[in-house]
């Protein structure tokens, strides 16, 4: 098996550059669009063989050396007793706001709420074997409470920062809800046969790094200490936290996952040797031409300057309009220029 992502994750020296995308199983493939118009998203989500045919779609034809679960971070909180849908973002229709709300939602069990993301992960790692390792993930639990507390995507967060704020027993017990469920959710995918796992904090950069390490930080530590990851590595991904580096550092990720807006190098400085990251390239640069996309590809190499425990990944999700042969491209130059 290609084992220089995990190698990557470990620190460990790689003879060149494990590379994967954030959303690489994804609407900008016209091999997904022609699985999904089988079927609505929620269905492709909890349809085991459709879901291991798209996760494997991207590692054959960008040639990534990772696969990454194809699933929705929402997934689990569905069975906590919140309805979901996509329209096309996702959307609960009765969001959690006073104490009641949170004392009705579930600890879900995962091989009988949720059996088919555990399917799914058995289907990959027998159609993976002898070809790249298997990401397994989940949202952080602020990331998944926002979604649960707004009932929707928000450009503000109002309710759930209203609530922090005014109601922090509410919002103590939510959160304590969903770090659990997290963790049994997460670890159900490792016994699974999930060879890493990313935990996805898409919204924990909207806070104050005051706020983020009172309100969010001891969650996402609780939920890291708590996974099974003896041999599985854990990729912490907080978006927006470039200047609050060495705070998210504290919960304990194997990996410190970087988006567009910190200069990966000096990230690299502040986080230390200990620490793998993964990143960081603008997922806008896909739109470039392709001498641009390798001159990009090569600035974020350049940063990294040849040190062990870097993933090249985009700073966020690939967009869906991207042309895939520009995908396809910056892959290859990541492998081609830090071949050792």
């Amino acid at each position: 098996m290609n084992t220089r992502f995990l190698d990557a994750c470990w620190g460990k020296p790689v003879d060149r550059t494990p590379v994967w995308l954030m959303r690489q199983a994804g609407r900008y493939l016209p091999e997904y669009m022609a699985v999904r118009s089988k079927c609505t998203f929620l269905e492709l989500c909890k349809t085991p063989e459709l879901a291991a045919e798209v996760t494997i779609q991207p590692v054959e034809i960008l040639g990534v050396d990772a696969a990454i679960l194809f699933s929705d971070i929402l997934t689990p909180v569905e069975p906590m007793g919140m309805k979901l849908d996509f329209v096309p973002g996702p959307v609960f229709e009765h969001p959690v706001r006073t104490m009641a709300d949170v004392e009705r939602l579930r600890i879900p069990n995962p091989e009988e709420d949720v059996p088919y993301v555990l399917d799914t992960i058995r289907i990959l790692r027998k159609e993976l074997a002898g070809k790249v390792p298997l990401i397994g993930f989940g949202g952080a639990p602020f990331t998944l409470a926002c979604y649960m507390v707004e009932g929707k995507g928000s450009k503000e967060w109002a309710n759930i920062k209203r609530m922090m704020y005014a109601a922090p027993e509410v919002y103590a017990a939510l959160m304590e809800k969903v770090t659990v469920m997290d963790m049994e959710y997460l670890n159900a995918q490792i016994r699974a046969g999930a060879q890493a796992i990313q935990i996805f904090d898409t919204w924990g950069g909207v806070l104050s790094p005051t706020d983020y390490e009172k309100f969010v930080l001891p969650y996402t530590t609780k939920l890291i200490n708590g996974l099974d990851r003896q041999n599985t590595p854990v990729i912490h991904f907080v978006k927006g936290a470039g200047t609050m580096l060495e705070t998210v550092q504290k919960a304990g990720g194997d990996v410190m996952g970087l988006d567009w807006h910190v200069n990966l190098g000096k990230a690299r400085d502040i986080l230390g040797p200990k620490v793998a990251v993964q990143g960081n390239l603008d997922p806008t640069v896909l739109y470039a031409p392709k001498e641009v996309i390798e001159a990009e590809v090569k600035r974020v190499l350049d940063e990294n300057a040849g040190r062990p425990g870097h993933i090249f990944n985009l700073g966020h999700g690939i967009l869906p309009t991207v042309p895939p042969e520009n995908a396809i491209h910056m892959v290859e130059c990541v492998h081609r220029l830090s071949q050792q």
